[in-house]
């Protein structure tokens, strides 16, 4: 009978598949066992009973196939939220914690009315909402079962200053907001990695956007300055090699104070800008 090492040292299997295999297999052996890690280490000759067992090796053998561990799994930690996900929406990111903390560093502590566009599982909106009890967080998503998926997470952490809304973009919104985040669509639909990785199962509409993965970018940039308020902030999160267009194209649009920081693979990974009226009068009246 497989004991609790013997499983841990399956992580050779996932060698040709995962960049991380032992913690691929650990997440697969605490979702087996419904146990923490700690457990783990702290149990390591205890045995798995025969149905246990069967189900860690019908996971992995699922796992050698390529589908995400948060699939096998249905959940996802982020931020400090653990998340649960499914194959309707992109699984969380660690690199987008990286907007959460812009996100929460450009309006530190004043209440404030936030839109999270093409929330997924919620989980920037989530976030957000958690650190900033006197934020009113409203989430969008166009697909039901994401919507559904938001709500489900929203209810079982206990946040109660987010709203989810299902919706096109802006479609679904009223009122102006301090501050618009969004993660949407960037990727460019010839980009090779779409057949690589944990991409291959998750839904295409949530990764791939027209004019070199720009499309959408360009579109919620233009339309949320009808939505923010004078001063208010916009912030996105894009593709490693589109800084410099974002920024442009935000440029273009007469937004100011625009930057770009780095995700935790230091790659030039989030951009915000400021909307202010005056600014815009201001370059209007240079331009004449």
């Amino acid at each position: 009978m497989m004991k609790i090492s013997d499983a841990q040292a399956c992580a050779g299997q996932l060698a040709a598949t995962s960049d991380s295999p032992a913690a691929d297999i650990e997440l697969l052996l605490c979702h087996t066992l419904e146990c923490s890690r700690t457990f783990l280490f702290t149990h390591r000759d205890d045995p798995l009973t025969a149905h246990q067992q069967a189900q860690f090796e019908r996971l992995i053998q699922r796992r050698i196939l390529g589908e995400p561990v948060a699939h096998l799994t249905g959940s996802r930690g982020f931020w400090t939220l653990d998340l649960e996900v499914n194959a309707t929406t992109l699984i969380p990111r660690p690199d987008t914690e990286c907007l959460v903390e812009k996100a929460l560093e450009l309006l530190p502590s004043q209440a404030a009315r936030v839109l999270d566009l093409g929330t997924g599982t919620g989980a920037i909106a989530l976030a957000l909402a958690s650190e900033r009890p006197t934020w009113s967080v409203v989430a969008v998503d166009r697909v039901p079962e994401a919507v559904a998926l938001a709500e489900k997470n929203r209810q079982r952490i206990g946040l109660e200053n987010v709203i989810v809304s299902e919706g096109s973009w802006f479609e679904p919104v009223a009122g102006r907001f301090e501050l618009i985040v969004s993660n949407p669509p960037y990727i460019d639909p010839d980009d090779p990695h779409l057949g690589q990785g944990d991409v291959r199962f998750e839904p295409l509409s949530a990764l791939i956007a027209e004019d070199h993965g720009l499309a959408d970018l360009r579109y919620i940039a233009s339309e949320a300055r009808h939505y923010l308020v004078d001063g208010g902030w916009l912030l996105f999160e894009h593709g490693y090699d589109q800084a410099v267009k974002v920024q442009q194209l935000l440029a273009d649009l007469h937004y100011h104070e625009i930057g770009t920081a780095q995700d935790y693979g230091a790659n030039d990974r989030i951009t915000w800008a400021r909307w202010t009226e005056s600014v815009k009068q201001e370059k209007r009246c240079d331009a004449e």
